[in-house]
């Protein structure tokens, strides 16, 4: 119980344990296996909202003991640690392509990046500097830094915090994962009101020869300006701008234009700060797994061209066509078979095309139905005359005219809308 006090991390997994088990006694289910998904679904679902509400708890509470120092300190580090990696496996399953800038034509339900690609080297100089200010505030000693080293480096901070901030504007909703990637930004910015609060704090209680001065006259003027570590906040804000404008002119010279700092939130579209109207995405049929598969990253699933199938325009790729070939061979030769593996299909396809939300798991069903792409296709070669004819010949019509992205010889066109 006396280690449950002193890391409130602990203490809240603790918590989260507790009512799994309240909940597996009371539903009868098997006790290991509720108790592994209960802790899947608290260090996903819950874990990050306690670590949220602690970290903005500790920007009004600081604590003088050692332990209360070294619970904060193991708080930081798991919000860290866990923010990155949560956030990252989140990445991979939000509707989202952040390669994708908002002149480029999506399918399905997928987003535009909600940062302009161009501007990355902005956006990450600009977080870069946010978290070598938090670096030196937290990695160095006070006794070891005179004030205008540490108004230097709360000034650093603020432009990564005004990063964090603008990000949790930008992508801010309640109706999707989304959400879930403003909570390490918006911890970001607890943490570093709380360490700049810890340090004014301990320069204040320092005692008067330890802290650092300068020979040089203006440069003692100026520490003396700042001693007062009350005031760090403000004289901070002051200088964040000339840094800003130091860091814009320095990445200048690497190609960035000035106003990246600001087209890089506006350059986009279907987001809170966008200025840009995106095409319409294409349709995708989320009924049936190839034809979900063929939204994947085009690398792996080499899109051909556009189709159209129950009036909507779709992306197809060999793997579609090949299927739907194959299910035309078992429809002519074989109607009854076919209407049992159709009955089959539509009752196990559905559910689990309905899950596939995000081109990684389009991916993974392209990988897994290429045993099933080469029995068809060994199929179509044994029973039909002209079967390269078949395979092309799918949802060829009927198209608008200038849709279509014509493949002959395995060389593929490209067509209006971006595809290859």
């Amino acid at each position: 119980m006396e280690r449950l006090k002193k890391y409130p991390v602990l203490s809240s997994l603790a918590f989260t344990m507790v009512i799994t088990i309240v909940l597996c006694l009371r539903t009868k289910q098997n006790m290991l296996e509720t108790l592994a998904i209960g802790a899947v679904i608290g260090l996903i679902c819950f874990y990050p909202f306690v670590l949220t509400v602690l970290n903005f708890g500790l920007c009004f509470v600081r604590s003088r003991s050692e332990t209360g120092r070294r619970a904060a300190l193991h708080l930081e580090a798991a919000t860290m640690i866990l923010g990155v990696l949560l956030s990252l496996l989140l990445a991979g399953f939000v509707d989202i392509d952040f390669t994708a800038d908002w002149p480029k034509v999506l399918s399905g339900n997928m987003a535009h990046t909600p940062i302009w690609t161009q501007a990355y080297p902005t956006a990450a100089a600009f977080l870069g500097a946010g978290i070598g200010g938090y670096g030196v505030l937290r990695g160095v000693s006070l006794k070891k830094m005179p004030p205008l080293v540490i108004v230097l480096s709360i000034s650093a901070m603020y432009l990564g915090m005004a990063e964090s901030l603008l990000w949790v504007i930008q992508i801010f909703t309640i109706d999707g994962l989304e959400f879930y990637l403003c909570l390490l930004p918006l911890n970001w910015v607890f943490i570093c009101v709380r360490l700049m609060r810890e340090k004014a704090v301990d320069w204040r209680d320092m005692e008067e020869e330890e802290k650092r001065t300068f020979r040089n006259p203006f440069l003692e003027k100026l520490n003396k300006k700042v001693m007062d570590s009350g005031k760090w906040p403000l004289w901070s804000f002051f200088l964040c701008w000339p840094l800003a404008g130091l860091g814009i002119m320095i990445l200048a010279l690497f190609g960035q234009r000035p106003d990246n700092v600001i087209r890089a939130w506006t350059e986009t579209s279907q987001w809170n700060l966008s200025s840009r109207i995106s095409p319409p995405n294409l349709m995708v049929d989320d009924h049936y797994l190839c034809t979900v598969a063929a939204g994947g990253h085009r690398r792996l699933v080499k899109p051909l061209r556009m189709g159209v199938r129950r009036g909507h325009r779709i992306v197809v790729n060999r793997q579609l066509c090949i299927a739907n070939g194959f299910e035309q061979i078992l429809e002519e030769k074989a109607p009854r078979l076919h209407r049992r593996v159709r009955g089959f299909y539509d009752t196990y396809g559905f559910p689990i095309a309905d899950r596939i939300r995000s081109p990684y798991a389009a991916d993974l069903v392209y990988i897994v139905m290429k045993p099933l792409e080469w029995f068809f296709l060994a199929v179509i070669y044994l029973t039909d005359a002209r079967p390269e004819d078949r395979i092309y010949s799918q949802y060829l019509s009927p198209m608008p005219k200038g849709y279509n992205s014509l493949c002959e010889s395995g060389t593929c066109h490209k067509s209006p809308l971006g595809l290859q």
